[in-house]
């Protein structure tokens, strides 16, 4: 019968998408550790929402996320193979948002999350993600990796997962958000 372990991480190293093994605490790991959450926080909101556009879309950015995942992982030798995320992926993303947003109000102040549960769950998801791209800007920015899109893309996700809390409030019945001020 198969293990489902290897022990090959036990001494406190992993692998990359290469031949390098890095200290688990490293930055890149610890960026796919944040990205690995966003798209289990993504699930878990999934898992909960009415609207099949939404189910639709969330699945979409899970499957964008193992994408930047795996080019956080690659080393600079495999770099390009894993090079996935473009202005393309960044552009599809602004797309889904301009179409949600046709049919919510954005509110100008703050919200609160939890008007409803698939609403409060895409809220954490899209703190998960803003939390992924500081990370991945960190990476960026000390030259671990070349593909600034990653951080436009993940940015965008944040902003779409925002909007679909919004239309996930909308088809509760939640028309107005709970403002931060009272």
């Amino acid at each position: 019968m198969p293990t489902f372990y290897t022990r090959d991480g036990d001494e406190g190293f992993t692998g990359l998408l290469g031949d390098s093994r890095v200290a688990k605490y490293e930055l890149r790991i610890e960026a796919l550790g944040d990205l690995d959450e966003a798209s289990a926080a993504i699930g878990l909101a999934r898992a909960q929402v009415h609207s099949p556009e939404t189910r639709s879309a969330l699945l979409k950015i899970q499957r964008g996320l193992y994408n930047v995942m795996a080019e956080v992982a690659s080393t600079p030798e495999n770099a390009e193979k894993f090079r996935i995320i473009t202005t393309k992926h960044v552009a599809a993303i602004e797309g889904m948002i301009e179409k949600v947003t046709q049919d919510v109000t954005i509110p100008q102040e703050f919200i609160l999350p939890g008007d409803s549960v698939a609403g409060a769950a895409l809220d954490l998801a899209r703190t998960v993600v803003r939390r992924a791209e500081r990370r991945a800007t960190e990476l960026i920015h000390e030259g671990h990796s070349n593909n600034s899109e990653i951080i436009g893309y993940l940015n965008r996700v944040s902003s779409l997962l925002f909007v679909l809390e919004l239309e996930e409030n909308r088809y509760a019945g939640q028309e107005n958000p709970t403002l931060a001020k009272e």
